[in-house]
């Protein structure tokens, strides 16, 4: 997973392109490619930022190996020259990306590209995949945990994710999202997501009788004590079963439990009702854990509904976004260099969110000093440098007398160096660096950007140079249109 060649992982209009690039000439031309998106899943407030590591990975190992070579030359597609520059070739593009766990909002470049146009397409495919896969979990699972109101979050998906990438790099995203561990070991051993899990319902169907399953369990693991408790009957049976084994295994051995887990039924009323069971024996200490096909929408009422539930399990509608499943962010070309010049090229449709951003860009976000929250983000041009010791006036692109003068701030900028001339310059965080540098950015957003429905919208501004390139290329190209 780690070390695979995914060179060939392209769309094929990426090699035609790319050999008619090379036969007219033009695949040295030195051009920037924008990656944006243009909505936040689940018509949420913020999205957030992951998969960079594994695009570093990609772009590190770029090279057509000779069965590549081989392959590509059955299609009879593809010039002589052009199997020649592939079976050669090295990275060369410039490289800047969004840090993994920064909150990030529709239509700011989150990945730009800069190097020779046949390269910078080529990498299209690879470039959306990765981003578009993790930033979806993250995004999912921190919508999962900030409804779960501080209570631990397990991701317990792998086995409904789309194939094992999805399995291992969903956990590995959902844990910068904010949940605590993950099912997944392999997701464990190779990124250090936490681990953990403890029976399923076939261990307590094995045995003769539910007892001797949890008595059998907690002997092996009296330290890691918790019982499934559904599988016949959980208040008949299951939790009944489950207090003797306390009773009768750990308490002689100076234990106690860590928890019961519900994996069906109504689990609010079932939560009340065990936890008033466990209570009234003595163990006030003992953890309901709860799963079962739950959700950001589900835990919210279970919460509303008084659920005596301590931590949740949340497993297919993590692991997919069901409820969303689709990031959406695009890859466009938004200038290219010519006789020493860098010329902005913008992409115009009939549909006003589809219109893209011409230029070479910076992302800055705004800060208030006094309370470190977000204000707002900014694109500028590539040259543009904000003074923040004096007033600045940020305007709504599409709504321009919409303006709004701050003071007492401070900016940063959010696209970091990556690769440089196809040299890596950036060195990775650990995940668990991430995941807390992730939580620390949230909290910098304002609570009505965070609410789950109808959020606050959180503006993505242009510098007043941008947006006059913007509007002139719209005029030129838009002339005689209604």
């Amino acid at each position: 997973m780690l070390s695979r060649n995914l060179t060939m992982l392209t769309d094929f209009y990426e090699l035609t392109m790319g050999n008619g690039y090379f036969e007219e000439g033009l695949h040295e031309q030195v051009v920037y490619f924008d990656m944006f998106f243009r909505s936040v899943p689940d018509k949420g407030g913020f999205a957030i930022m992951a998969g960079v590591e594994q695009l570093i990975q990609y772009l590190e190992n770029l090279k057509f190996t000779k069965k590549d070579i081989e392959f590509l030359q059955k299609k009879e597609t593809f010039s002589d020259g052009f199997l020649d520059y592939l079976a050669n070739f090295r990275f060369a593009c410039d490289v800047w990306a969004v840090p993994e766990g920064t909150p990030i909002f529709p239509n700011e470049p989150i990945v730009k590209v800069k190097g020779p146009l046949l390269q910078a397409q080529m990498i299209e495919t690879m470039v959306l995949l990765a981003i578009n896969h993790q930033s979806l979990i993250a995004t999912k699972a921190n919508r999962i945990v900030r409804a779960a109101q501080g209570k631990p979050v397990i991701e317990f998906g792998s086995r409904r994710a789309q194939g094992p990438d999805g399995a291992v790099l969903g956990a590995r995203a959902a844990y910068i999202g904010g949940v605590v561990g993950t099912a997944c070991v392999l997701a464990d051993q190779l990124y250090g997501v936490p681990s953990s899990g403890t029976m399923a319902h076939s261990w307590v169907q094995l045995f003769p009788s539910e007892y001797e399953a949890f008595r059998v369990y907690a002997k092996h693991y009296p330290d890691k004590c918790l019982l499934l408790i559904d599988t016949y009957h959980v208040l008949k049976s299951g939790i009944e079963n489950a207090i003797k084994v306390f009773d009768d295994v750990l308490k002689p051995l100076g234990k106690r439990p860590v928890g019961i887990r519900i994996d069906s039924g109504d689990v609010a009323y079932l939560s009340k009702k065990v936890r008033a069971r466990l209570d009234e024996a003595g163990y006030e200490d003992c953890k309901i854990f709860v799963s079962n096909s739950l959700d950001e929408n589900i835990i919210s009422d279970l919460a509303i509904q008084g659920a005596k539930i301590d931590a949740y399990g949340v497993g297919e509608r993590l692991i997919t976004s069901k409820s969303d499943p689709v990031f959406g962010g695009v890859y466009k070309l938004v200038a290219v260099e010519s006789e020493g010049k860098v010329i902005p090229k913008i992409k115009i449709s009939a549909n006003v969110e589809k219109i893209t951003t011409p230029g070479v860009k910076k992302l800055v976000r705004f800060y208030r000093k006094e309370s470190g929250k977000a204000i707002a983000d900014l694109l500028t041009l590539e040259g543009e440098i904000i003074d923040t010791s004096k007033p600045y006036s940020l305007f709504n692109p599409y709504y321009t007398w919409k303006r709004v003068t701050v003071e007492n701030y401070e900016v940063r900028d959010l696209l970091v160096p990556i690769f440089v001339k196809g040299k890596r310059v950036y060195e990775s965080p650990k995940l668990a660096d991430i995941r807390a540098y992730c939580m620390e950015e949230i909290e910098k957003l304002w609570d009505e950007v965070r609410r789950l429905e109808n959020p606050h919208r959180y503006f993505v501004d242009l510098s007043e140079d941008l947006w006059q390139i913007k509007h002139t290329l719209l005029e030129e190209y838009s002339e005689g249109d209604y």
